[in-house]
């Protein structure tokens, strides 16, 4: 009888009939899960949140920075974290600076997935906020300000080298969008 019922209701797959990665928030990217747009949201100006692939040393990373936090997102590469972040996070526009990326050490030659990373996710990044300035930062430096920063996002289906990104929280205005110079 309850099956009867819920198939009539809810269709043959019951319950979860809804697809993968749907959410139940209008407006919100569904990768922002609780725990993410809790983090986004206690990040205050300036603070930096910074968004890894999988071979990342996130968990050691996470364990120094700020929040000593790290929220993971299986399965998800890093142009579809970029974007989901910055749909809801101002990039700061008081900085020279606000969004940088993982860059070889000189003398390495970037890798063809590795540019292709960096460009869709730079992409993605300007089209929520197209003035932030996008800048390389040096592996080992990147490692360096990653332990800084305010957290660790990881992208668990980010496969490509060299996607790594940090970007620096900015303000909200009194019209709800970024607040710029």
């Amino acid at each position: 009888m309850f099956r009867a019922a819920t198939v009539a209701r809810h269709g043959a797959r019951g319950f979860h009939a809804t697809a993968l990665r749907s959410g139940l928030l209008k407006g919100i990217n569904p990768l922002l899960s609780a725990d993410l747009l809790h983090l986004l949201r206690s990040a205050g100006h300036g603070d930096r949140i910074c968004i890894v692939d999988c071979n990342f040393p996130a968990v050691e990373a996470a364990t120094q920075t700020t929040t000593g936090k790290l929220v993971q997102l299986a399965g998800v590469d890093m142009v579809e974290a970029c974007d989901a972040i910055a749909s809801v996070m101002p990039l700061d526009g008081f900085v020279d600076v606000a969004v940088e990326f993982m860059a070889p050490s000189p003398g390495v030659e970037l890798p063809p997935l590795g540019k292709e990373v960096h460009e869709l996710s730079q992409a993605a990044i300007r089209k929520h906020s197209p003035s932030a300035a996008i800048e390389p930062l040096d592996r080992f430096a990147f490692y360096d300000a990653a332990r800084g920063s305010f957290a660790i996002v990881q992208a668990s289906g980010e496969r490509r080298p060299y996607g790594n990104f940090i970007l620096q929280k900015g303000v909200v205005g009194p019209d709800g969008k970024d607040l710029l110079p």
